[in-house]
């Protein structure tokens, strides 16, 4: 008896891997098509996050791209929760985690922050489906392991450097989605932040009347910088305030 959907999810949560054989179909014109696989299933969600955004991912809308139907995904993948599980965890595969070292804990894990970051950002919006979700697939727990390891050689308290993984994870997973919104208003796929131009904002605060004192004043400063400058400014920020933080040059 072939394994069910959740017993093959309890498997990739165990080793990582799916275990079910592809399943090879034929077209109306007995040519043969892409058979389905959970890898499959994988490349055309994101194929379509990265066309459409993540606002465009259903079931049904794989289902399509697929040519078959809504009941042949879920043969492999167990609802909507169970894929966007899938797409994090592939991403965080991508992550590149280092040996930690004390002497230099803190670029360590900021690296790691900006890696995930770039990662949610090639697919807009996909930050989403890390909101909300308790890390259970062996990719994803491997990023927050790593970043475990790194806070504790920094010399981190066990709990705060715990709840550092949450608030640092939350603040990427909330950047990188304000940042596909921004750009998806805009049409592009910058860095640059602003929806509308820095030029723009800083005519906008000057016009302000006397009761803005200060927005008159340090308009330059609430306007300087890129999206990616205020990141690193945040993530250092947030590194740098946990209790036992040591700063490294």
């Amino acid at each position: 008896m072939s394994p069910t959907p959740q017993q093959r999810r309890a498997a990739r949560h165990q080793l990582g891997t799916d275990s079910s054989a592809p399943e090879a179909r034929r077209g109306p014109s007995g040519g043969r098509k892409k058979p389905i696989t959970v890898d499959a299933i994988i490349s055309t969600a994101f194929g379509i996050v990265e066309a459409e955004g993540y606002e465009a991912l259903t079931m049904r809308r794989v289902a399509t791209a697929l040519e078959t139907g809504p009941s042949s995904l879920y043969a492999h993948v167990v609802n909507k929760e169970d894929l966007d599980e899938l797409l994090i965890g592939r991403l965080c595969a991508g992550i590149d985690l280092p040996e930690p070292d004390p002497a230099v804990w803190r670029q360590q894990i900021i690296s790691v922050c900006t890696q995930l970051r770039d990662q949610y950002l090639r697919y807009p919006g996909i930050s989403q489906a890390a909101f909300a979700a308790a890390p259970s697939n062996l990719d994803t727990l491997r990023v927050g392991e790593g970043m475990l390891a790194i806070l504790l050689a920094g010399g981190i308290d066990p709990q705060a450097a715990a709840w550092a993984i949450d608030s640092l994870s939350l603040y990427v997973n909330g950047y990188s989605l304000e940042v596909s919104v921004a750009n998806g208003r805009l049409g592009r796929t910058d860095d640059e932040g602003w929806v509308v131009s820095r030029d723009e904002l800083l005519r906008r605060f000057a016009a302000l009347p006397a009761t803005f004192p200060q927005t008159k004043r340090y308009a330059a400063e609430l306007t300087a910088g890129t999206l990616h400058d205020r990141f690193d400014f945040t993530i250092g920020l947030m590194v740098d305030g946990l209790p036992g933080s040591q700063r490294n040059a």
